[in-house]
């Protein structure tokens, strides 16, 4: 037993077949056509309780199991029909009975306008939908995915919630292209529909008049029962299953079920209903209108739009008084507070990380809005540990009324150092260079990266996506932003606290190598130093021991911090050789061999430690050839690296970086061996 209800899809999937050979007595008949209407009824209510087609993403399946339970049925039902003077159970007598009401044309009319709306409006649409849908789901993966690996590279998202995302689009695409092929078996089932109706029909009255030997009148009412019966108690199956069809194949931009959705769109619109009640009630001057019907629909209308206007202006004012309240309120504690002059001393401190939104923001970063900006921080915090070595301090969130409502600060230890604009109810589409066709937009600059963008409505993300745009929510914008901002920073942030808690964690493993170098061969703040000129280049910390190890070896001899960064650097070559190369090969621009000469030449020592001293005609030369070479190769290489010699790396990266802040700058000794190095540029005075 136990085996059989661990089965019984595939039990009732075989009785199906069955029910094609073995006639059924009129009694069991009833019983599978009362079950068969159940079924649909439960698929057509749970189309309307769900939220998106992948929670129902059985539907296909049911959709054939169910339609070749209705056409086993209506062989069965053709078979009792035929066979027994149009005797063919209870269920299909009472729906006949029903719909004809003693008049057989009158039936038949309304038995064929149900076939016609079936087959003709709504198989018809629900199998349009389903093909669109398919062809714009699977035309846009491609966005779709490039958008994911976006949000991971970034730190957005962590893999698991990157393969989650993949594997739903994946399920999506197979889900529309497995509905746009099950669509065709309701068509099917409703053309079979009206030749079995025809078949019992005219077969009846051949067989009532030929071999029953009624009259033709008595056939046509017996056989006329029997056909519309057969008919109706099979059409409403489908009739319920279609419409399910036409539902869960429509509700892509859904964000709740259907009733939440109807209930919350339509009631949110009250001026709209007050104005559709104004227009029925003056529909009443019409000569001959039922203006009893009229009123009450048109009163009913009025009332329900005044109400709700009435309600959400009290939800309005109720909110602008609280505002006020709670503004009055905060003034006159902060009076209160700011009385002790002890209080005033910690407004002195800066946060290393804020960021000050407009109000029109607000939503996205409130928690209590559902906003995900603070679990977005979180997921990059641990990200940027994995990868940089650092965790980054926490981000102070602040509003700003004297902002633009849609503008935002980036602020680091109290100072603005970046801002941006996104629009809220808006997704920003980005060109990779592959469009293939063009989208209408508002146009703007991508902050983080600077890169023309449109920000487009969300009617418009799908085809956007279909094209080939990046599409960005809000939020990642946002978050991206902050990212790079960070990333651009994050050597500012590194606090001495932050390097005694990392000497910490080293000690749980290596307490030996920490208790060596600290503070017997460098303080802590040379430590803060060395760290600080690494992650001013982007390059990770996580390799403590082995920085550690380095400055062990080499700091008794050297005490230059920016020195000892270099040899530290070259100890890091595996980590460097990961990040700016792809593993096999790396492209880089070279230094002429005069060009280092005259940069060795020119680095002299003082008590403060080394600087160039330059001719500014030979640094502008230099700086121009930079230029010339770095545009020559922007479109080969995304992030331009220049390899120079050991000795003279540190002094050209200082000459550069006021003019090429982010320019990577490389020796030979901080390449892995087995890495092809590929010159494509010689930078030349």
């Amino acid at each position: 037993m136990r085996k059989i209800l661990n089965n019984l899809v595939a039990v009732f999937v075989i009785m199906i077949v069955a029910l094609i050979v073995i006639p059924l007595p009129p009694f069991f008949l009833d019983f599978m056509f009362i079950v068969s209407i159940t079924v649909s009824l439960v698929i057509l209510l749970s189309t309307m309780f769900i939220a998106g087609p992948l929670e129902f993403s059985i539907f296909p399946a049911m959709l054939l199991i169910t339609t070749l339970l209705r056409l086993a049925l209506n062989i069965s039902s053709t078979r009792l029909i035929l066979s027994n003077q149009g005797e063919a159970g209870q269920v299909i007598k009472t729906f006949g009975t029903f719909v004809l009401r003693g008049n057989a044309v009158v039936g038949f009319v309304v038995f064929i306008i149900i076939v016609v709306v079936q087959f003709v409006v709504i198989t018809k649409g629900a199998e349009r939908i389903a093909e669109v849908s398919a062809r714009f789901t699977l035309d846009a993966m491609p966005g779709k995915q490039m958008a994911i690996d976006a949000d991971l590279s970034s730190g957005l998202i962590d893999e698991a919630e990157a393969k989650k995302r993949r594997q739903d689009i994946q399920r999506e695409a197979e889900f529309y292209g497995a509905m746009d092929g099950a669509t065709k078996l309701v068509k099917g089932d409703a053309i079979a529909s009206i030749i079995i109706s025809f078949i019992n029909l005219i077969g009846g009255i051949i067989i009532g008049m030929v071999q029953g030997g009624m009259d033709f009148s008595q056939v046509l009412t017996v056989y006329s029962i029997a056909t519309v019966g057969d008919g109706l108690v099979s059409q409403i199956p489908a009739l319920m299953i279609s419409s399910a069809t036409g539902m869960i194949v429509a509700r892509a931009a859904s964000e709740g079920n259907l009733n939440e959705d109807v209930k919350k769109q339509f009631l949110s619109q009250p001026n709209a209903l007050l104005l559709a009640g104004i227009i029925i009630l003056f529909m009443a001057l019409i000569p001959g209108a039922p203006v009893l019907q009229i009123g009450v629909l048109g009163a009913i209308l009025i009332v329900l739009g005044t109400t709700l206007l009435r309600v959400t202006r009290e939800r309005e004012l109720k909110l602008e008084q609280q505002q006020m309240e709670e503004l009055i309120e905060k003034e006159t504690d902060e009076v209160s507070y700011y009385r002790n002059i002890d209080h005033v001393y910690d407004l002195l401190g800066v946060e290393p990380i804020e960021m000050e939104f407009g109000y029109s923001l607000l939503p996205l970063v409130d928690e209590a809005s559902g906003g995900t900006f603070i679990d977005r921080i979180v997921i990059f915090r641990k990200q940027f540990a994995l990868d940089m070595g650092v965790v980054i301090p926490t981000v102070r969130l602040r509003d700003n009324g004297l902002i633009n409502p849609n503008q935002y600060i980036i602020k680091i230890k109290g100072e603005e150092v970046a801002r941006g604009e996104v629009l809220v109810d808006y997704y920003l589409a980005l060109d990779p260079g592959n469009t293939t066709g063009t989208i209408e937009g508002i146009d703007t600059i991508e902050p983080a990266y600077e890169i023309p963008g449109k920000w487009i409505t969300e009617s418009e993300k799908e085809m956007a996506e279909i094209y080939g745009y990046t599409v960005i929510d809000p939020v990642s914008v946002i978050v991206t932003h902050m990212t790079e901002v960070i990333k651009r920073h994050i050597h500012e942030l590194l606090t001495r606290q932050d390097v005694t808690t990392i000497l910490d964690n080293v000690k749980k493993t290596n307490p030996a190598i920490v208790e060596d170098v600290i503070p017997g061969i460098m303080s802590l703040a040379d430590l803060q130093k060395i760290l600080t000129n690494l992650l001013q280049e982007g390059i990770p910390i996580r390799d403590m021991e082995g920085i550690l190890e380095t400055i062990g070896e080499r700091g008794t001899v050297i005490k230059d911090t920016d020195m000892l960064t270099e040899y530290v650097r070259q100890r890091l070559k595996r980590t460097i050789t990961r990040k700016f190369t792809d593993g096999k090969s790396i492209k880089v621009i070279t230094l002429d061999q005069r060009i280092e000469d005259i940069i060795l030449n020119s680095a002299k020592r003082n008590e403060h430690g080394t600087y160039l001293a330059i001719e500014p005609e030979v640094v502008q030369r230099i700086i121009e050839s930079v230029t010339k070479q770095v545009e020559k190769i922007k479109d080969i290489v995304s992030q331009p690296i220049i390899l120079t010699s050991p000795v003279v790396r540190i002094y050209f990266k200082r000459l550069i970086s006021q003019f090429f802040p982010n320019l990577v700058v490389l020796s030979f000794n901080e390449i892995e061996p087995n890495i092809q190095i590929q010159a494509i540029g010689v930078v030349q005075e």
